[in-house]
Formats: structure tokens, C-alpha cells, sequence
């Protein structure tokens, strides 16, 4: 018995000799009517089974539409259901339409018509990617087909550098690279090439490295926007850094060249000594110098204005010397004496017609009429004698009296 047999389950009184026999539904059984009945559907005739089993009834197209209709609706439904997909924040969805870029999505669960109308890329825009030039970090080796450069004074150098980017638009990326990583470094190296050729040597192993990567940054970055493809004005591509891993000569010369930068490191050490000494002995040399100028000029300022006072008062001595001549040569006599007698403290006196000395202590005479102190004690003071030296014998000093008053009387 069929499982779709109406009289499934029922039991009668033609079936009580064969119910007792029959057990659950056969799965041949089953799987018979099923062919029968699909051949009903393709309008063909079912036969009857091995155990010569009756025809099943006729389909109606009212059902054949129904499991039609089921069977679509079930299938439209998961393909509708396939057009689903999530953006990561990190990511973002490119849809495309027949291939053609249509749109770009944010993060989150978005729907798009499922394939083959439109597919999604999805393109990661945060993640840094890293081309390495000239070097491999991975395995630790130097490739010198890509390190090894010429600079502008015609010397090989070996540079070894890498470039950070990431992308500033995803369809860009997509539709105007083939292989972005490839593209990044054959342009990458170029744009290094062409700033090394135009660089000397020493500029790019010592002080111009962070001018060099920053000129490079720029140069490649104006490159990568140069690429256009179709509609698209640019690779998608953006250079965040270029780092100087090395750089240095190449190793068939390095000891020649570390000779080199010995010498030329002497030759600084000794031009920041010579100058140092040059900056602690010419401003001294200068200041002396300045100082003897100094001193000249106002030496010489003196000795004029002296010589022009000394001009001045003879001329005035002259004018007076002209009116009254006796007065003038005797106070002048006077001035000339007083002068000289104030620079000394002792006196010999010859006098005339003789050999006797006159000694007048005068730094004694000065010395008792000096004024003395209020707060000095009060002591009775010695009368000033003029002293006699004690070598000159009593005779010597009546004689030498004797002659002075002889003098004094020829003169009256």
C-alpha cells in the first residue's frame, strides 16, 4: 500500500488477513510512488509495480502550481538571503554591478543583490602595508640589484629603505593596481634614484638622510597620484612614511672608505682646534691692541695739550718778561727755587772764596712747623737746631762762620 493511499491507516475487513502480515511502509514502496508520480507530472503513464500495484491518481495543476510556487519562493528567499554580508570597522565594501564599481559601503551589516547582479570587495583600509627595498627582513638578505645607487659626484652608495602606505580610497585601489605592493616599489625606487643621482655622497651617508626620506615621501607620493585609469584620477594609494633602514658603501670599499672618514674627521677635529684657538687669542690680541690705541691717543692728547698750555704761558710770560723785565726774571728766579727746594729735604750751600759746605736741614725745619693733630697729645716741642755734622772738626766750623760773615760785610 501506497503511503499516499487514502486507505492508509484504516483497516478492513479485506485487509485482516493481510494486516497481521503488512508492517510499516516499505521504503521501495515509497520510492516507487514517488517515480510514478513524478512521471505523472512529465505526462507519462506510471506502470505498476513488480507487485503489479495500482496506478496513483493524477496530479491537478492547481497542486503542481502550489509545490511550484513553494519550491520558487523557497529558492528566491535564499538567494535573497545570500546578499547579506558584514563590514568590519577596519574594512570597507566595494559593490560592484556586472563588474562595474557601483558603490562603497561602511561598516556594519549591509545587502546588496545577491550574484551574479552584484558582488562585494571587501578592502581592509586601515592596516599599514609595508615594501621593502633593497632588503628582505623576512629572510635577512640584501638584494644590491635594488640598494646599490649613484650620486651626483659618481659614487656608488648602498641604500636600503622601506615605505609604509595605506589606501585613501578603496575603489582606487582596486580598479587602478594590478599588484599594489610591486607598483609601490618600483616606484619607490625611482623616485630614490632620482634624489640620490642629484646628491653627494657625504649628504646622503651623514647629515641629509631624514631630507632625503622626507623628499622621497613627496616624490613618490606625486608619482602614485600621477597613475590614472580610466575614470579613476589616482592609485588609492597613501605614502605615510618612508624610513632609512641603511646606508653606506659598498663592502668592496668600506675599509678605503672608513680611511677616509678617519681623515676627514681628523681634518674637522684639527679646524674646530685651530679655530678655538683663533677665538681665545684674537679677541685677547685685539683687546691689547685696542688698549695701546687707547692709551696712545690719550697719551698723545696729554703731550699736546701740555705742549699748547706750555706755549700759551710762554707767550703770557713773554708778554710780561717784554713790560718789566728785571721783575719778571727774578720772580721767575723765585718760582724755579721754590720749586726745587720743594722736591728736596736737605741743602748744601757753598760758599764763595772757599771750600766750606752749608748743610740746612730743612726736612727738620719743615718737620717742627707742621701742624699738629687736635687729638694728638699736647708735648712740649723742641726748638729746631740746625745740626752740625760730626766729622767737621771745630776749627772747619768758626772758620766757615768767619767767611760768611766776611761775604756779608763785602757785600754791604
Amino acid at each position: 500500500m501506497s503511503i499516499n493511499d487514502p486507505r492508509w491507516g484504516n483497516k478492513s475487513q479485506g485487509d485482516d488477513k493481510r494486516g497481521s502480515e503488512q508492517g510499516p511502509p516499505d521504503l521501495e514502496d515509497i520510492w516507487r510512488d514517488f517515480n510514478s508520480r513524478l512521471g505523472g507530472l512529465f505526462g507519462r503513464s506510471g506502470g505498476g509495480g513488480a507487485g503489479g500495484g495500482e496506478n496513483p491518481p493524477p496530479v491537478s495543476s492547481r497542486q503542481l502550481g502550489g509545490g511550484v510556487g513553494l519550491i520558487v519562493g523557497v529558492l528566491l528567499l535564499l538567494w535573497a538571503g545570500s546578499g547579506f554580508y558584514t563590514v568590519d570597522a577596519s574594512q570597507r565594501g566595494v559593490v560592484l554591478r556586472f563588474g562595474k564599481f557601483q558603490a562603497i559601503t561602511n561598516e556594519g551589516l549591509q545587502w546588496h543583490i545577491p550574484y551574479p547582479v552584484e558582488s562585494v570587495e571587501l578592502v581592509n583600509v586601515t592596516r599599514v602595508r609595508t615594501v621593502e627595498i633593497g632588503f628582505r627582513a623576512s629572510d635577512r638578505t640584501k638584494n644590491l640589484h635594488e640598494s646599490l645607487m649613484l650620486t651626483d659626484d659618481e659614487n656608488i652608495i648602498n641604500i636600503q629603505f622601506a615605505v609604509q602606505y595605506t589606501l585613501n580610497d578603496p575603489a582606487e585601489f582596486l580598479f587602478s593596481n594590478k599588484d599594489p605592493d610591486a607598483a609601490v616599489k618600483q616606484v619607490a625606487e625611482s623616485a630614490m634614484r632620482e634624489i640620490v643621482g642629484k646628491s653627494k655622497m657625504d649628504f646622503v651617508l651623514y647629515q641629509g638622510r631624514e631630507a632625503i626620506a622626507k623628499d622621497a615621501q613627496l616624490l613618490i607620493q606625486r608619482i602614485l597620484n600621477d597613475y590614472k585609469v580610466g575614470d579613476y584620477k589616482s592609485s588609492g594609494i597613501q605614502v605615510s612614511k618612508v624610513t632609512m633602514q641603511n646606508a653606506q658603501p659598498p663592502e668592496q670599499v668600506q675599509d678605503a672608505f672608513n680611511d677616509a672618514t678617519k681623515a676627514v674627521q681628523d681634518r674637522e677635529r684639527l679646524k674646530s682646534e685651530g679655530q678655538a684657538y683663533f677665538n681665545d687669542v684674537v679677541p685677547k690680541a685685539e683687546g691689547t691692541a685696542a688698549r695701546l690705541r687707547e692709551e696712545a691717543m690719550g697719551y698723545s692728547g696729554r703731550v699736546v695739550a701740555q705742549a699748547e698750555g706750555d706755549a700759551s704761558r710762554f707767550k703770557q710770560v713773554f708778554a710780561e718778561y717784554a713790560k718789566a723785565p728785571e721783575v719778571t726774571r727774578n720772580r721767575m728766579y723765585i718760582d724755579a727755587m721754590q720749586q726745587v727746594y720743594s722736591s728736596t729735604s736737605k741743602v748744601m750751600v757753598d760758599a764763595k772764596g772757599n771750600g766750606n759746605l752749608l748743610y740746612l736741614p730743612l726736612d727738620k725745619l719743615m718737620q717742627a712747623n707742621a701742624p699738629v693733630p687736635p687729638d694728638a697729645a699736647v708735648t712740649p716741642a723742641k726748638p729746631a737746631v740746625p745740626e752740625t755734622p760730626q766729622t767737621l772738626p771745630r776749627q772747619d766750623v768758626d772758620s766757615r762762620r768767619d767767611a760768611l760773615r766776611n761775604r756779608e760785610r763785602g757785600e754791604r
